[in-house]
């Protein structure tokens, strides 16, 4: 049990000072506050799941020095995600044959990614009321709307693109936390796999599946994302971070779906390429990866496609 103490308590001070380091404002530090995650994943999944939660709560020790701000940010925002989707990641139960348990789904992890990060980012924005236009009053009158003109050749546009930053932005950002966090929850697995301490087997990330209500809750957020004030712009988060959730079920589909096609490697490549070069400012790619996504998850897409295809060609 010590030496679990001490993991977590190293591994804690390591995530402090990776989330502590943003406070420089530096591009390089801002990729650190990325990887603050990384170091409570590794310990949960290769030592414990208390490992986690001790290295949890060792950082936020650590950041409550600096102020109660970044302690509340750094236990809601980082810690306690991070160790809750690593102890998810541990869960196991008995499966159809004996010494085969079933271990927790990958396609839900990616769920509970995608709602954490919506539900941090919705509740930021209701923390500040439910009024849109008071909110971006506010932004303008901190002095961010002078800032922003003195970049732009019409400072006057300054203001219309600051309450269009205030409606947007919270979906981008739960957007890209989702996929930050889901990186990091890979990253810290293949880690832990090569210091040969994880437990469960390494899944077949192709074989990802969401389950049937993640669609529906999506429609519900994308209706919900046309309501007025913040409640919309929060659905429209919550939109944002389900259809990143599928965009990945997607690529797993058309990963699986060009196994054994000779020209695979085009073909994900082309993909990849298209994401790359189209996803600003037009987002169609994603878009059409996100729907494949979805209609596997409702109609069993890949199901289709090997049955189409059929068994394997037998060796000659």
């Amino acid at each position: 049990m010590m030496h679990i103490v001490l993991i977590g308590l190293g591994a804690g001070t390591t995530a402090a000072l990776l989330f502590a380091s943003g406070a420089s404002g530096s591009t390089a530090a801002m990729l650190l506050v990325l990887l603050a995650p990384l170091p409570i994943m590794i310990v949960t999944l290769g030592w414990s799941h208390w490992a986690g939660l001790i290295a949890s709560a060792t950082a936020a020790a650590c950041l409550a020095v600096v102020g109660v701000a970044f302690l509340a940010a750094f236990l809601f925002g980082v810690g306690l995600p991070a160790w809750w989707l690593g102890y998810l990641a541990l869960l196991t139960r008995p499966g159809a044959t004996p010494n085969a348990p079933e271990w927790y789904p990958v396609g839900r992890l990616v769920l509970w990614a995608a709602g954490i990060n919506a539900f941090i980012v919705g509740a930021t924005l209701l923390s500040f009321g439910t009024d849109l236009a008071g909110l971006q009053s506010a932004v303008r009158e901190s002095g961010l709307e002078e800032a922003v003109g003195q970049q732009l050749e019409n400072p006057d546009d300054a203001g219309r693109l600051i309450d269009m930053m205030v409606r947007f932005l919270p979906g981008v950002a739960a957007a890209s936390m989702t996929l930050t966090t889901v990186f990091n929850l890979w990253l810290a697995g293949r880690i832990v796999k090569t210091s040969g301490r994880l437990q469960r087997p390494w899944p077949r990330l192709p074989d990802m599946q969401l389950t049937l209500f993640a669609p529906a809750v999506l429609g519900a957020a994308v209706a919900g994302s046309f309501l007025p004030d913040l409640i919309g712009v929060s659905a429209s988060a919550l939109a944002a971070s389900l259809m990143v959730a599928h965009v990945l079920l997607g690529l797993a589909v058309i990963h699986a779906s060009t196994l054994g096609l000779s020209g695979r490697g085009f073909i994900l490549g082309s993909v990849y390429a298209s994401v790359l070069i189209f996803s600003w400012p037009i987002r169609w790619p994603l878009l059409l990866i996100g729907l494949i996504g979805i209609t596997d998850t409702m109609f069993d897409l890949r199901g289709l496609i090997a049955r189409r295809r059929g068994p394997p060609a037998a060796p000659v």
